[in-house]
């Protein structure tokens, strides 16, 4: 049984509860993914890393926040299946319409989300981010952490749903170690990354508590996602677009909490697209 993500992260927070620091002294990704990058590496050594964002940084998400609900009529769009007859009367003896499945679908659904926004190309592109193991993980943890935070607000229901998303992240995780070529001591590196998650989501929820000072987000993105060294503060040729991702957080979070319950639970809704540079969030 995997541990509840919400009760690994209250004891992350006990842990700490008398350290300063904001910047969780977990394990760092270099130890967690070395054998994972080496083995998913280029044989050609080259890196596939641009050297400038293709985008005005300085010119993104300052737009107003707003929901990320699909419309009705969106193609995107993700419906439960309505059958009818004796094939629904057999589904239901099967619990294909209990609490619990129509749950674990929403979650699947909310996961596809997740990864859809992780895993395109476009995210690396605008913040100038190299595509290793390192930094799609360090992209995925900070995309559950919105997620799982937006839950919370629904109470015990949201909290229920977000294990159900935690245990698909999960397993996706195991997958792409795998994948990496991590086939020795699997569950060693699986409790490493576990343990950089549960540090991840306690720093950024500090960095949003009202006491919080406004320069703090940046300095979190910078550590969690775009730092190698740990140092806590951001390089300057860095600075542009760890600032504009940090605003980029801000404005998911509160576009998130303006996101309906239904969209939230049944995954009909979709992270700011990045595709169009021209878009809303793209100017002033």
């Amino acid at each position: 049984m995997l541990l509840s993500w919400r009760r690994a992260a209250a004891s992350q927070v006990s842990k700490l509860s008398n350290n300063k620091d904001l910047f969780i002294p977990c394990l760092s990704y270099a130890k967690a993914s070395a054998t994972a990058v080496a083995h998913a590496s280029d044989d050609s050594g080259q890196k596939n890393f641009p050297s400038k964002s293709l985008v005005n940084l300085d010119k993104m998400f300052w737009s107003k926040p707003c929901s990320l609900a699909l419309a009705p009529d969106s193609p995107l769009r993700v419906e439960e299946p309505n059958y009818q007859g004796f094939r629904r009367f057999v589904l239901k003896l099967l619990l294909f319409y209990s609490k619990q499945s129509t749950s674990i679908r929403g979650a699947n659904v909310v996961y596809q989300r997740i990864i859809s926004q992780v895993d395109k190309p476009t995210i690396y592109e605008v913040f100038n981010l190299e595509k290793t193991f390192k930094m799609t993980f360090s992209l995925l943890v900070l995309h559950m952490w919105l997620c799982l935070r937006r839950l919370k607000q629904e109470g015990k229901q949201g909290v229920e749903f977000g294990q159900y998303l935690y245990e698909i992240y999960n397993h996706d995780v195991e997958l792409r170690v795998s994948k990496a070529g991590v086939n020795l001591l699997l569950t060693k590196w699986m409790n490493e990354l576990e343990k950089i998650f549960y540090g991840n989501i306690v720093a950024y929820d500090s960095v949003l508590l009202p006491e919080a000072k406004s320069n703090e987000l940046v300095k979190v993105v910078w550590r969690n996602v775009f730092s190698d060294d740990g140092k806590s503060e951001p390089d300057v040729t860095a600075l542009p677009a760890v600032q504009a991702m940090a605003r980029y957080v801000r404005r998911e979070v509160n576009c998130l909490s303006l996101t309906d319950k239904e969209a939230l639970f049944s995954g009909n809704f979709m992270f700011t697209s990045l595709d169009n540079t021209s878009s809303d969030a793209a100017r002033k």
